[in-house]
């Protein structure tokens, strides 16, 4: 993988680890996510009009796209509901880029090296290291688990989408703008007052969270189109190593022996991918 690639789905991990941490801190987790989706589509709304429309052949997964992301955006709200960042963050993006991995070869004719396959396996496992262990919610510990299914499935679709638009900025923007509108129209109907209360409160974070949430996702599916899905999807999630710190230092969640242990086994499965 090119260095200037690497640096720039780590640059996104930092974000990806920060709008969780702007979900978790907030009382509301649903309303909190949905708000971030807006500022996230408002951000894109301003980028649309100076790129071209994605190819055609990709519109068809910008819409299963952005069914799919209504799905992660609910599961999002749930885990931090029901368990700590610290825990159910790992778990998600643990297990998602080794569900990738697996399954790319034989739906997109993609191979993995060995090396590459080892930074994998590295960064996955360190990464369940991280999120297992016995004093556990395990209903948070199921909706991590059944998220991650999720993420693996929007990565292979946006991946696809990105690699067929012709034009990866483009089609993160016309996909986030497009997600935003869904679940903030659910949660109007649901509750407008609270809803309306909630942008009042946390308006200019939730728009500064929207803003780490397209960066972070537009360099990773930039970078899918310059290197492998799998190898991407997992370097990305070396955003655990920026969750746990956040989850430790700013949300005042315990740190552990094992969480340093698997951040260093994550750094070199990061390593082991760079030289794939």
């Amino acid at each position: 993988m090119p260095l200037h690639v690497m640096l720039l789905v780590l640059f996104g991990a930092l974000l990806h680890a920060s709008w969780n941490a702007i979900v978790k801190s907030g009382h509301d987790k649903l309303r909190e996510t949905g708000l971030v989706a807006g500022g996230a589509a408002l951000v894109a709304a301003c980028g649309l009009p100076f790129v071209p429309l994605p190819a055609p052949e990709s519109w068809p997964w910008v819409a299963a796209a952005v069914v799919v992301h209504q799905v992660y955006y609910a599961m999002v709200a749930a885990a931090y509901r029901a368990g700590d960042m610290g825990h159910t963050y790992p778990l998600m993006r643990g297990t998602a880029p080794l569900i990738v991995a697996l399954v790319s070869a034989p739906l997109l004719g993609e191979t993995l090296t060995s090396a590459g396959w080892i930074g994998i396996g590295l960064i996955c496992g360190s990464i369940l290291m991280l999120a297992l262990h016995r004093h556990v919610d395990h209903r948070a510990t199921v909706i991590a688990l059944g998220n991650a299914m999720v993420i693996a499935t929007y990565t292979l679709v946006d991946g696809t989408g990105a690699r067929l638009s012709g034009h990866a900025v483009s089609y993160v923007l016309w996909l986030t703008f497009l997600s935003g509108p869904p679940i903030l129209a659910w949660l109007l109907w649901c509750d407008a007052p609270a809803l309306l209360q909630r942008v009042r409160g946390r308006g200019g974070i939730a728009l500064a969270g929207g803003a780490c949430s397209i960066g972070s996702y537009g360099f990773a599916l930039w970078a899918m189109t310059q290197a492998p899905l799998a190898a991407v999807a997992a370097l990305r999630e070396t955003s655990v190593l920026f969750a746990v710190g956040i989850s430790v230092f700013l949300l005042g969640e315990p740190g552990s022996l094992r969480r340093v242990i698997a951040s260093i086994l994550v750094v070199a499965g990061a390593a082991t991918l760079r030289f794939a």
